[in-house]
């Protein structure tokens, strides 16, 4: 079996939320030892903010969240308190036997606590340590703000981009930035890491989030360097491509998009909607004239469109030449024959005392033509490495892991109140049972769900 590219790598992952916690978990895929550290105090755990299988959480339901478990997969579990000095140092120790640090803290932070890459290569000359923060390390003036993807959407300048026609800015979904940051991370850590093995030396990566949003802003501000443009908000449509939009289907809430880009891919389109004769009209001969008549041309392909199958749309307008696709739901995703083709949706299998099952996970968007990878296993229950960890890599004594967990420095399950005061769990909901309604956002539920996908 051929060698995992990050085989033999030891990552320390002190991080939270989405971004580097999906990253490090991507490295696990890869071949590397992640071990995961969350305090009980401060776990990266929300079971109120995550779907539980079945709507059964258990009697631990900050182990079984599903988006946690698709970022953390793989990784070895230690619970650490870094407030303390005894969690610091058992930190530190650990510095000692591995190759690379990720932390998503601002960065006072990890200079209060003096585990900056300054002290930390003090401790380990080579190591590689990747620091993931909203605005970046520096003098820069937002440096020590927190922050998180949604609300850097706006200050990276996506929102003043993404919204409809003379309406109010509008997000780009669900954290975006999130993942342009994710997969800047594993670059960065790929590129440190060939540098160490030329030269010997480790290095610091400061990876600031907004910067990364900005970057993917890049044609907008170019458009304002050389011509003094602001772009606007201009929904479904774009400034060189027309018509371009996203048309309503034959079943109810189904759509496909579709974009013209030149004179050929219009025709094409114009066969396709049974208008051969729009080709010859006036108001649609050029771009600018199809721009300039944009919402006429929408009106007349949503008649079309409303007699479709939305894939069967897209299937069409592809053969065709006019690039299209349908609007994916996530049961759509997760039973595309595509994705499942390519190896981007895994299966895996819970050991039975997790109750978990067998459940889909995301894999990577891109595959290795000499190292085939998979996803090794979920991640481990909350702390379930402390004492292997301590005693086995860092020769603690069971006296001093039992101090430890005496003094709350490390344990297996939170303490925070959100766990602490909820009282007992509530019993599992019968089979079937659909998810409730979570704020504004109306989760449906298919029933046939396991059949379909086959688990």
């Amino acid at each position: 079996m051929s060698k995992l590219p990050l085989e033999g790598v030891r990552i320390i992952d002190s991080t939270y939320v989405i971004a580097m916690p999906y990253a490090c978990g991507i490295m696990t895929d890869l071949g590397a030892e992640v071990i995961k550290i969350e305090g009980i105090q401060h776990p990266d755990r929300t079971p109120a903010m995550d779907a539980q299988p079945d709507n059964n959480g258990g009697d631990d339901p900050f182990n079984r969240g599903s988006s946690f478990n698709q970022r953390n997969r793989g990784k070895r579990s230690l619970t650490l308190d870094l407030s303390q000095d005894e969690g610091r140092e058992a930190f530190k120790e650990l510095v000692k036997i591995s190759d690379i640090v990720v932390e998503n803290y601002t960065p006072r932070v990890m200079r209060r606590w003096e585990l900056e890459y300054s002290d930390l290569k003090k401790i380990k000359p080579d190591i590689i340590m990747l620091s993931n923060t909203a605005y970046g390390h520096g003098n820069g003036p937002y440096s020590n703000y927190p922050g998180q993807a949604t609300t850097m959407e706006g200050i990276h300048g996506l929102t003043a981009i993404t919204g409809y026609l003379d309406d109010i800015p509008s997000k780009a979904g669900a954290s975006y930035v999130d993942f342009v940051s994710t997969w800047n991370g594993l670059l960065a850590v790929a590129t440190a890491l060939r540098y160490r093995n030329k030269t010997g030396k480790g290095q610091w990566i400061d990876l600031g989030m907004y910067q990364a949003g900005c970057f993917f802003n890049s044609e907008y501000m170019l458009d304002y360097i050389a011509n003094d443009r602001e772009n606007r908000r201009i929904g479904n449509r774009h400034p060189s491509r027309a018509p371009q939009g996203c048309y309503p289907c034959k079943e109810e809430d189904t759509w496909c998009t579709l974009s013209v880009g030149d004179d050929q891919e219009w025709h094409a389109l114009c066969q396709e909607i049974g208008k051969p004769e729009l080709v010859d009209d006036p108001r649609f001969a050029t771009l600018l004239e199809r721009q300039q008549h944009h919402d006429a041309l929408d009106e007349t392909i949503a008649k079309w469109s409303v007699t479709m199958d939305k894939f069967e749309m897209m299937e069409r307008l592809q053969s065709a030449g006019v690039p299209a696709g349908a609007l994916f739901t996530s049961k759509d995703a997760n039973l595309s024959p595509h994705y499942w083709n390519r190896g981007f949706l895994e299966k895996l299998t819970w050991p039975p005392e997790r109750d978990m099952g067998t459940r889909v996970l995301m894999g990577r968007p891109w595959q290795l033509s000499k190292t085939p990878l998979s996803i090794r296993e979920g991640v481990h229950p909350f702390g379930q490495d402390n004492r292997s960890i301590l005693q086995d890599l860092l020769d603690y004594s069971d006296a001093h892991i039992a101090e430890l967990e005496q003094s709350q420095v490390i344990g297996d399950r939170p303490i925070v109140a959100r766990y602490r005061d909820s009282g007992p769990p509530p019993p599992p909901m019968p089979a079937g049972t659909p998810p409730p309604q979570r704020g504004n956002f109306e989760v449906s539920y298919d029933p046939d769900y396991k059949k379909l996908l086959g688990i």
